[in-house]
């Protein structure tokens, strides 16, 4: 569910797996709008749903709606994925962050969260998914860096832990001794400005990651990869929360294999 929705990649990946498992079912794209999201949740069940996936822009706006919420997506203020139980209970979670953390360890089997500073870009439903992610996984210093400074104090503040709030004005200057950075903003996506960034202090072992996965590769990576920085797409992160999804809807969590990734590249280059 999203408004829009339709430029998701998530049916053909969600589709693959019903084919790769043998499974009767098929995933749809459902295009709700906001002052719907209610009506269109409390549906699922009735309707035979086993549940649903939420992007842009209701994520945190079915917090209010769901019956229960996970300890992760509690923490980290939003919901990814949705269960409808068959008593009609609405069960929220969110997988976006441990979707971020898989994609890193298959993408970079040495990334280690304590390698040193990360400086994540951007304060929105992403980077708090990530920053969690990335505590979760054994990060010890994170250079949270917004436009809107109090913003980023406040996801500073909501999940605690090793995370420092810094203005944009000093964005530079923070890539200074990082292990890696992370733009979790919408910058670089089709029809959005580039990330206006400057790596040049960043070390050449630093990777570098974008959660943006339409183009496979925005002008930030491009900008690392030239210069010498190894770097991961937005597309791993979309791939490796559904397995997640899988496990909580139908108790199998398949894998995200080589052939699914090119079909996924290919409909996106195509």
């Amino acid at each position: 569910m999203g408004w829009p929705v339709m430029h998701s990649r998530s049916p053909m990946i969600h589709n693959y797996w019903f084919k790769q498992q043998g499974l009767q079912g098929t995933y749809l794209p459902l295009a709700v709008e906001p002052d719907k999201l209610e009506a269109a949740l409390r549906a699922l069940q009735p309707l035979g749903f086993a549940g649903c996936n939420l992007t842009i822009p209701h994520k945190q706006e079915a917090m209010s709606i769901v019956d229960e919420i996970d300890e992760t997506a509690r923490k980290i203020g939003a919901i990814s994925c949705v269960v409808a139980h068959s008593d009609g209970r609405l069960v929220g979670s969110n997988n976006d962050a441990p979707g971020f953390i898989r994609n890193l360890q298959q993408s970079d089997p040495t990334w280690r969260a304590d390698a040193g500073p990360v400086v994540v870009l951007g304060a929105g439903g992403a980077c708090r998914a990530v920053c969690y992610g990335l505590i979760q996984a054994g990060a010890t210093e994170i250079r949270l860096v917004n436009r809107n400074l109090e913003r980023a104090q406040t996801v500073a503040t909501d999940i605690g832990g090793p995370i420092s709030a810094y203005p944009w004005d000093v964005r530079h200057e923070l890539m200074a001794g990082a292990a890696m950075v992370v733009n979790t903003t919408s910058q670089g996506m089709v029809g959005q400005p580039a990330l206006d960034v400057d790596l040049s202090l960043l070390p050449l072992s630093a990777l570098v990651a974008d959660v943006v996965y339409i183009p496979l590769e925005t002008p930030f990576l491009e900008l690392a990869r030239l210069r010498g920085n190894r770097t991961i797409n937005g597309l791993g992160m979309l791939l490796h929360q559904g397995p997640l999804g899988w496990k909580a809807w139908f108790g199998i969590e398949p894998s995200v294999t080589d052939e699914l990734r090119s079909l996924v590249e290919q409909s996106i280059l195509a």
